[in-house]
Order: C-alpha cells, then sequence, then structure tokens
C-alpha cells in the first residue's frame, strides 16, 4: 500500500493486469453478485433526475424494478446501491443480441440523452474506493468472473491503473492520476 494525498492506494492496481474481456465473460459483473452497483449520495440524486431520459434505454424488467423500488436502494448497513431484478441483475442493465450485459444508463449517456456515464463504482470496476472519514481506500478487487480479463491484460500487459485511467481522473482528478503514474513508473 502507498499514500497519495487522501487515499491509500494497494500496489494490486500496478501489479496486476486487467483488460474486460466482454466475448468471454458476458458482462457478468452486473449480473452475478447478491448486491446492486454501489452508488454515492451524489449520484442518488443523478440517477433520480435522469430516470425519465433512461428508461427507454432500459428493459421492461429493469423498469418494473426501478418503478417499484426506486432508482437506487439502501441496504440495512444504509449503503446505496441501484436497484436489482428479482435480487438478481443490476435493474439498469441491457443486454446485447449475443447476451452481452451493457447499462442502460451508458447507452443514453452515448447516444447524447444524458451527461452521466455511469456509477463511478461501475466506471471504476475492477477497483473498489472505500469511502472512510480521513482518507479512501483504492483497491483492486479480485473476481473469478474475470479471469478471463486478467489473462487478456497479461497478454497485452496493461495494468489495472491504465485499464481504468479515465475513471480514476473521473474520481480522483488529472493531478492525483498523474502522482499514481510517477509511483508506477518506479515500480
Amino acid at each position: 500500500m502507498f499514500q497519495l494525498g487522501k487515499t491509500i492506494v494497494s500496489e494490486d492496481l500496478i501489479e496486476k493486469d486487467f483488460i474486460c474481456n466482454l466475448g468471454a465473460c458476458k458482462g457478468e459483473c452486473c449480473i452475478a453478485g447478491e448486491a446492486g452497483a454501489p452508488v454515492t449520495k451524489e449520484e442518488t440524486k443523478i440517477l433520480e433526475e435522469i430516470y425519465p431520459k433512461v428508461k427507454p434505454f432500459l428493459r421492461p424488467e429493469g423498469i418494473k424494478s426501478i418503478e417499484a423500488q426506486g432508482t437506487f436502494t439502501t441496504t440495512d448497513l444504509g449503503e446505496l446501491e441501484t436497484s436489482l431484478v428479482d435480487g438478481k441483475e443490476c435493474a439498469y442493465v441491457t443486454f446485447s443480441e449475443n447476451g452481452t450485459a451493457g447499462c442502460g444508463i451508458e447507452d443514453a449517456y452515448n447516444a447524447g440523452e444524458v451527461n452521466f456515464k455511469k456509477p463511478i463504482s461501475c466506471h471504476l470496476y475492477p477497483v473498489r474506493v472505500q469511502e472512510y472519514s480521513e482518507f479512501a481506500a483504492v483497491n483492486y478487487h479480485k473476481w473469478p468472473i474475470c479471469n478471463d480479463a486478467c489473462t487478456l491484460g497479461a497478454s497485452l500487459k496493461v495494468p489495472v491503473y491504465k485499464f481504468v485511467k479515465d475513471a480514476l481522473i473521473r474520481k480522483f482528478g488529472p493531478y492525483w492520476y498523474e502522482e499514481l503514474e510517477k509511483v508506477a513508473a518506479k515500480y
């Protein structure tokens, strides 16, 4: 672990390789698991605001879940997450003709309907950020469904931090990312 400003960063972001391999996993991270994607308090307001423009990009099942549960949910522990369809996939998930999961929010963004790409937790994946009162922990989340992404990243020699560059800049800013690159260069 090393410190960058008010973050504690895992060396795994530099040491591990990763490139999403949607052809292999079909976007399983949007489907598997026991919870929705983490969202920030600020993002909950954005989700409520953009929902009417995102709705046309969603599946009927997702719309039904969002209209029943809301654009986000709060867990028993007070954590904010995207709503789920029947406790399974994210309510915002879409599927291509070949069954690959996508994001209705990102589809609306790409179509120019909204200016919000998707929740930062989704954009950052496989990086997870845990906010604490004095700092944020920035860690690599290893999940077996991403083994093909690790293999592809290793074959192309792309470390995690480079794969999620845009998301890290979105979260922490360009100066923070430049400092991360300096640390990585010394590794």
